[in-house]
């Protein structure tokens, strides 16, 4: 079997279902999906050491969701483990588009395009990313980039 983190250097969390995801049928409630992709992000971003609370305070930014295009292909369900894989699939000046994918097991379950805006928090406009916050993404970017080669 391979392994998919290592093919194309994913980030990967993993999560449970519980009741408070679900809707009456026990069936994962469609938005609840993207609090599961964003705490994917989240981790992939504090793994790298870029912490959301310390780019508000230090910096004055913050990512905010530019653009999300959902792909729902089956229904998660209570009590499911999920799978939570988040790609960096370009890195701008002030943006990243990544792809995320929610997984059970190899069942795809739902398909995530989503581009982040680093936005200035006093005048909410886009801003060019931190120096620090963005080698570390490009560090990050670059071993993905050649692990593909």
């Amino acid at each position: 079997m391979i392994d998919r983190a290592q093919q194309k250097h994913l980030h990967r969390e993993t999560l449970r279902v519980y009741y408070e995801d679900t809707d009456a049928g026990g069936i994962v409630y469609y938005a609840n999906y993207l609090k599961f992709i964003e705490r994917g992000r989240t981790e992939l971003l504090r793994q790298l050491g870029v912490e959301s609370s310390q780019m508000m305070t230090q910096h004055g930014v913050a990512f905010a969701v530019k653009r999300c295009t959902v792909d729902y292909r089956k229904p998660a369900v209570l009590d499911d483990e999920l799978i939570i894989e988040t790609e960096v699939l370009r890195l701008g000046g002030a943006s990243l588009d990544l792809q995320q994918t929610v997984r059970r097991g190899d069942d795809i379950m739902v398909l995530v395009d989503i581009k982040l805006a680093c936005l200035d928090l006093g005048r909410g406009k886009p801003r060019a990313m931190p120096g620090d916050v963005r080698a570390k993404l490009d560090e990050y970017f670059d071993k993905a980039q050649n692990r593909e080669k």
